[in-house]
């Protein structure tokens, strides 16, 4: 269960908490022993935060055909087929509480740029494995918005 205490955001310049839209990005990470999520907001994603066990979500605003979208990648790997679809079944069963943790920790650019509440989410998973190498569409951040309001 997300507990919104258990959430770090920090935000790098020159992104703020309502600006820019176009290009900003977010990172976010957590920790197996303390269960607190690390959400980095920047017009890069934070490459510190990432290791080798790649279990970050990235997300980036952008515009695709005049529409805003949440473009979000995932690593599921390039192994053998049993980790790739273990990945898989964890990434999607987590997928909405990292989702939930981004929106509620940029809360106050999604209430500035209202719009975006109804922009399409895009959902890529990658591997080698072409059977989980995809992209879906998973809503919209009204979605998963249960603690922003």
């Amino acid at each position: 269960m997300f507990n919104p205490e258990h959430l770090f955001v920090v935000f790098n310049p020159p992104v703020g908490n309502i600006s820019p839209i176009n290009g900003r990005k977010y990172t976010l990470t957590h920790s197996d022993q303390t269960g607190y999520l690390f959400l980095t907001i920047g017009l890069t994603y934070d490459e510190d935060k990432i290791t080798d066990l790649r279990d970050e979500v990235l997300a980036e605003w952008s515009v695709q055909d005049g529409v805003y979208m949440l473009c979000v990648k995932v690593y599921l790997g390039n192994g053998e087929f049993k980790t790739v679809k273990r990945r898989d079944r964890i990434f999607r069963q987590k997928l909405p509480l990292a989702l939930e943790a981004i929106f509620l920790g940029d809360r106050a650019f999604l209430m500035a740029h209202e719009q975006l509440y109804a922009a399409p989410i895009k959902i890529c998973f990658e591997s080698s494995n072409s059977s989980y190498h995809r992209c879906e569409n998973w809503g919209t951040p009204m979605d998963y918005l249960f603690y922003a309001n």
